[in-house]
């Protein structure tokens, strides 16, 4: 999810996070530690991965104690069809439910993520109606042509960071149902994918490890960049989506980020992935990805655009895919969406009888999505796409067309952007969430280099008074002082 990773010391968190501008970065200098840990909290997506600083959060959170409670999900109610002969139709329910816990331990953070789904349930047979998608297994065979669901497990892992020296810091994550330091942020928790609800035929080439049982990662950090590395259990989960299938940490991968500015983010990444083909006999795979983000927020819009390129190499045949993805959200109520992807598949993996290696195929998708008002921090809508499916002239008999259409009608719930204790902003415009680093004592703030406390901007508020690293930052808590004192930590 856009992320939330807090630091509960002496101070309150900083962040100031508008849908006019983005969020604040360095600008070029080296960053202190404190706004290495203010940006974390929006730069923070699925497992270990990272989404750039000026991500919107959509959420609702809550303090209890030194615990920051939060929730973030993503449901609909879909109906989809694909057209051809190998098309299908279905009712059903895509759907996730994340909840974290953090709070400081000694000198660093500790936080605590479970993330479930009921598609186990709402999902019927092997999956959705998705053609030209292939991945896990179903009745003892590939599954090809439709989306697996989720496990009813997707998440229940615990990540530990600390200051390692200076600005730079260590981080240790995992848990018996985790995602490894493998591919970009899995598409789930990726915002140019948030209101799609139908995965990416590329799925099993950049991010399919995200639900994987059994994760042990390690990395050093910045500002601006991350080394990371994971032992884990590389297996495809199998048909039985209510429980774990755990198995040996055989498989390693290793990442590495970059954010050169607030809007982008880099990653590239690579693993062995040992068995890890649910069809018998198993194979192992060896995975190459790179992709690149970028967010773009103004006063009405938020852009989101993912590109992404992987690999898999194993049993003496390499494929490739490509993905373009982009979601245009105005005012946090229209939303068009849009994807493209290239993939090269085998004839296993398209269920099909060839002496070819590999085919090369093709999904174009586009949809719109209306939100009605929020209620309580959350956001209803209702949606639709529509899809073309291509095939190369050799399978065209076997999918009864070279392009075939497909349609998807859905419901959607999802929190309200920037929601907890947001306030909404006026004119129609998206609510914002401010939060800036505040302290009773101007001596513990933590600020750019030169910050003197004895001239630290200050006010009073309810009775108290409280410091500030500047002015701005006085008056951005003046617009609502509520989220900002709900980071605070209660006073010793």
């Amino acid at each position: 999810m856009g992320g939330s990773r807090v630091r509960v010391g002496g101070v309150a968190i900083g962040l100031v996070l508008t849908c006019g501008s983005a969020s604040a970065q360095d600008d070029g200098q080296t960053a202190d530690a404190g706004a290495a840990q203010m940006s974390a909290m929006t730069r923070e997506g699925s497992g270990t991965s990272w989404l750039p600083d000026s991500t919107p959060m959509y959420m609702v959170h809550r303090q209890r104690g030194p615990w920051m409670l939060m929730g973030h999900q993503n449901a609909f109610l879909q109906y989809l069809r694909e057209s051809g002969d190998r098309g299908a139709h279905q009712i059903g329910s895509i759907n996730w439910l994340m909840a974290m816990a953090a709070r400081s331990a000694g000198p660093g953070h500790l936080s605590l993520r479970g993330m479930v789904s009921v598609e186990p349930w709402t999902i019927r047979g092997c999956g959705y109606p998705d053609l030209l998608a292939s991945g896990e297994v179903c009745d003892e065979e590939a599954i090809h042509d439709r989306q697996h669901p989720h496990d009813l497990f997707m998440e229940v892992s615990a990540e530990y960071d600390r200051p390692l020296a200076g600005t730079i810091r260590w981080q240790l994550f995992g848990g018996p149902a985790a995602e490894p330091a493998l591919g970009p942020v899995a598409y789930p928790h990726r915002l140019s994918a948030m209101p799609n609800p139908i995965a990416p035929i590329s799925h099993h080439w950049l991010d399919s490890t995200h639900v994987s049982f059994g994760v042990v990662t390690g990395g050093v950090y910045g500002t601006r960049w991350k080394v990371e590395t994971s032992a884990f259990n590389g297996r495809e989960p199998d048909e039985n989506r209510k429980d774990f299938d755990f198995g040996a940490l055989d498989s390693v991968s290793g990442r590495i980020w970059w954010l050169p500015t607030p809007t982008v983010t880099f990653q590239v990444s690579g693993g062995h992935l040992h068995g890890a083909e649910g069809t018998e006999p198993r194979h192992d795979v060896n995975r190459v990805t790179a992709s690149a983000t970028f967010h773009r927020l103004t006063n009405t819009r938020v852009a989101a655009s993912t590109v992404a390129w992987g690999r898999n190499s194993g049993h003496g045949v390499g494929t490739n895919a490509l993905l373009l993805e982009t979601n245009l959200t105005f005012n946090d109520r229209d939303t068009w969406f849009g994807r493209l992807e290239l993939a090269q598949k085998t004839p296993k993996e398209l269920g099909v009888l060839d002496t070819r290696n590999t085919f090369t195929v093709a999904k174009l998708q586009g949809g719109y999505t209306r939100y009605f008002t929020r209620a309580v921090g959350w956001k209803a809508g209702i949606g639709g796409a529509v899809s073309a499916s291509i095939v190369p002239s050799q399978l065209s008999s076997a999918y009864g067309g070279r392009m075939n259409p497909g349609i998807a009608v859905f419901l959607t719930l999802r929190p309200a952007i920037m929601a907890g204790d947001a306030h909404a902003a006026p004119s129609g415009s998206p609510p914002t969430m401010v939060m800036v680093q505040t302290a009773y004592d101007a001596a513990k703030l933590t600020c750019p280099a030169g910050f003197d406390p004895g001239t630290a901007a200050m006010t009073t508020y309810e009775g108290k008074t409280y410091y500030f690293c500047s002015a701005a930052d006085r008056d951005k808590f003046l617009t609502d002082p509520r989220m900002s004192l709900s980071m605070m930590p209660p006073k010793q």
